[in-house]
């Protein structure tokens, strides 16, 4: 499968970074309250220099004390003519003086050829178990992964996810300036943020309104193949953004919008549908 074919794969189903070809977004850790709750539905387009090749689905859930995320995509029109495949992934985890720390994380991705699953186990940004199914064969090529590799890092479902600190503006140029590191499984690599503009979305079903822009920059750390020329392009890309719209009733930002420049003519995942309510704090039961 050729290196833009993967890229497109990635974004239609919303899971990983399929060898590294693609980075989206990242968690903002903060020390702030997390009292507000909730919920994302969400119906995606991707496409090829104009031309539609996947959709995918995301819901997303955030209550006072846990969150669940989960995507769902496939390859559609001319590129499904060509390289057919679906997707799942899922993650979950707990809400922790407003940080959002994952726990699970699955990804399953099918195509005419192969089946892969991937499964993470984490505690406190510490992957402790990894597995992919089948066992894929060892690469000499492909830089070692290490146990220092696997500390303080999000799984990519979780790192879509931009959690604000403080009580100020959501859509502010600084929820931009921040940087994280993801291990999706295979590989581990860091992403930074940087503020460009603000723009205005309207979804065909849901949320209509201000969006921030972020640029966003790839930096492959393990895991991964030095000489491949799709890693090479990533890594000095300059014009990858983000458009992050939020989730209501909560201090998440979510991924609106993605554009990345390709080769063959710009990569984009859009929102066609946006759908998002603010769910009202859990009542602590009265006792006697």
């Amino acid at each position: 499968m050729n290196p833009v074919v993967k890229t497109f794969y990635s974004l239609c189903a919303l899971l990983q970074v399929a060898a590294g070809l693609l980075a989206v977004t990242m968690l903002l850790a903060s020390a702030a309250p997390a009292a507000a709750q909730g919920r994302l539905e969400a119906k995606y387009e991707a496409s090829l220099a104009g031309i539609p090749v996947g959709r995918g689905g995301w819901s997303i859930d955030i209550s006072d004390d846990s969150y669940s995320a989960a995507a769902q995509g496939g390859t559609s029109g001319l590129l499904k003519a060509f390289a057919g495949g679906t997707g799942t992934g899922s993650s979950a985890g707990r809400v922790v003086a407003g940080t959002l720390v994952p726990s699970t994380y699955t990804a399953t991705t099918t195509s005419s050829k192969k089946s892969e699953v991937i499964r993470m186990v984490l505690a406190a940004g510490y992957v402790k178990e990894f597995t992919i199914e089948p066992e894929p064969p060892v690469d000499s090529d492909r830089l070692v992964i290490t146990d220092a590799h696997r500390r303080n890092v999000l799984d990519p479902m979780t790192g879509s996810l931009l959690r604000v600190a403080g009580t100020g503006e959501v859509l502010a140029a600084d929820s931009c300036r921040v940087g994280t590191s993801i291990f999706d499984g295979r590989m581990r690599y860091d992403l930074k943020l940087d503020y460009k503009r603000m723009e205005t979305v309207r979804a065909e079903k849901g949320y209509r309104g201000p969006a921030i822009v972020c640029a966003l920059y790839f930096t492959p750390v393990a895991g991964y193949i030095p000489d491949r020329a799709a890693i090479k392009y990533l890594a000095a890309q300059r014009n990858i953004e983000v458009w992050f719209a939020p989730i209501a009733g909560t201090r998440v930002l979510v991924p609106f919008k993605v554009t990345v420049p390709t080769p063959l003519g710009t990569a984009a995942l859009e929102a066609v549908e946006f759908v998002t309510t603010a769910v009202p704090p859990r009542t602590a039961a009265k006792t006697n």
